[in-house]
């Protein structure tokens, strides 16, 4: 059973370097900044000079009545990943957060090569928080914060964790926001 229709048929930029183990069903995508493995579920059919892989049905083992119903979902779950981890490696992905609020603050510090961002967020007390080293983050002024890095999940993970610090309130709109959202406000009491 080897179906492998067009969405399941991936191909691979030029600036990007592939490894395929077919005995320990691994397949490691490279470039010149980093590099990330899969372990497989479902055979692969590699073309080298097109730079296509297609995935098919197969499975690498064999397998019980009960997981062969489950190929056809394996199928399009082991293409989901193999493009998520082409885009991780070939695009920097950014967010931008903006901090609203009279007095809140960012900013970047370096204590013994450790970097961390200070925010001041209105509490009694100050936040710091320590910039893994796959990230960067820069503070471009002292309420914009721009978090840049290769892996899509964990960009988005970072921004909300920070967000997760000052939530916007539904009244002013205060607080921690993405750049591109837009706080609906409620209507505060009429007396």
């Amino acid at each position: 059973m080897n179906y492998t229709a067009r969405r399941h048929i991936i191909k691979i930029p030029k600036n990007i370097s592939m490894y395929y183990c077919d005995t320990a069903n691994i397949i490691v995508f490279a470039n010149s900044f980093t590099r990330k493995a899969l372990l497989l579920k479902t055979k692969l059919i590699i073309e080298n000079k097109k730079r296509i892989i297609k995935i098919t049905r197969e499975p690498l083992s064999n397998t019980s009545t009960n997981e062969k119903r489950k190929l056809k979902a394996m199928q399009g779950t082991q293409v989901s990943l193999l493009k998520q981890i082409l885009s991780d490696i070939s695009l920097l992905f950014c967010k931008k957060l903006d901090l609203i609020g009279v007095g809140f603050r960012v900013s970047a510090l370096k204590i013994f090569d450790r970097n961390l961002l200070h925010f001041k967020l209105g509490y009694s007390h100050f936040i710091y928080f320590k910039i893994p080293k796959n990230l960067k983050i820069f503070c471009l002024k002292a309420n914009k914060l721009f978090i840049l890095g290769y892996s899509y999940l964990f960009v988005t993970q970072i921004a909300a964790l920070i967000r997760s610090y000052k939530v916007p309130e539904p009244y002013k709109g205060k607080g921690i926001v993405y750049t591109t959202e837009t706080i609906v406000l409620k209507e505060g009491k009429k007396v």
